[in-house]
């Protein structure tokens, strides 16, 4: 059976797309798949949100390198963001301690010792990093993150799940 030329030619242009539409979703699934599981990211909001509820380590990680992404607009004095770490239990005793540390120690009470980790306090459109080591975690600990700009922690908070 010959087809006219022109059924031909959608014919291999159909295939053609198929074949890198294809080929465009193994390089996603492989990217995907390669994806550094130490390597940790979180957006917040002007909204007063992180964009994940639940972050994961897994036991195999001896070091862990967490990026904040600020994606709103407003400045840090107006609605900066920061991502702090800590025991469950020390939630609250935490949040009301950096409310009173202040923006110049990124609203966490200098030398608290119930701070696993944190980033600095960043403003809409920056990002920041904080790396620390998993040897300060037990695996099936309870620990919990938030944002320790005031107020914000009633929204900007979540679980970390190591092991």
């Amino acid at each position: 059976m010959t087809l006219a030329p022109e059924k031909e030619a959608n014919m291999t242009r159909l295939r053609n797309a198929a074949a890198a539409t294809l080929l465009l979703g193994a390089l996603s699934l492989s990217r995907l798949a390669h994806a550094d599981p130490c390597q940790l990211e979180i957006n917040g909001t002007d909204q007063l949100q992180y964009d994940k509820q639940t972050l994961t380590v897994p036991a195999s990680c001896k070091e862990v390198t967490l990026t904040l992404h600020h994606t709103g607009k407003l400045p840090r004095e107006a609605m900066g963001h920061n991502w702090v770490l800590v025991n469950a239990a020390d939630f609250n005793a935490v949040a009301s301690a950096g409310m009173g540390a202040g923006l110049a120690n990124d609203y966490v009470a200098p030398g608290d010792k119930r701070v696993l980790a944190h980033t600095k306090t960043i403003g809409g459109g920056q990002t920041t990093s904080v790396t620390f080591q998993t040897s300060i975690l037990k695996p099936g600990g309870d620990y919990r993150y938030l944002c320790t700009f005031p107020g914000h922690n009633a929204l900007m908070r979540g679980t970390l799940k190591f092991g």
